[in-house]
């Protein structure tokens, strides 16, 4: 199995984006912070955005990784609703 490359790119509508580096298309997550978020982090935009991206793929494997009975539980909430308040 190959092992695909991605890359965390700031588009000219200012979302970040990732992405994977070999091929065109939709992104695979898309990052777009509001005006008044931006004024808060001025230039760290971007390093902002890597963490959280960081941060999701790390939870991702930690769930890949977990057994279904750890999550099982709160899957059924999730179903009902248009939106999950954390």
């Amino acid at each position: 199995m190959s092992a695909s490359l991605y890359e965390i790119v700031e588009l000219a509508n200012g979302e970040v984006v990732l992405q994977r580096a070999d091929e065109e298309g939709e992104p695979l997550l898309s990052i777009k912070f509001s005006t008044e978020s931006q004024s808060f982090m001025r230039e760290g935009k971007f390093d902002i955005a890597k963490a959280m991206i960081e941060a999701g793929m790390e939870a991702a494997g930690d769930l890949a990784d977990a057994e279904p009975e750890d999550f099982a539980a709160d899957s059924d909430d999730a179903l009902y609703a248009d939106r999950t308040l954390h």
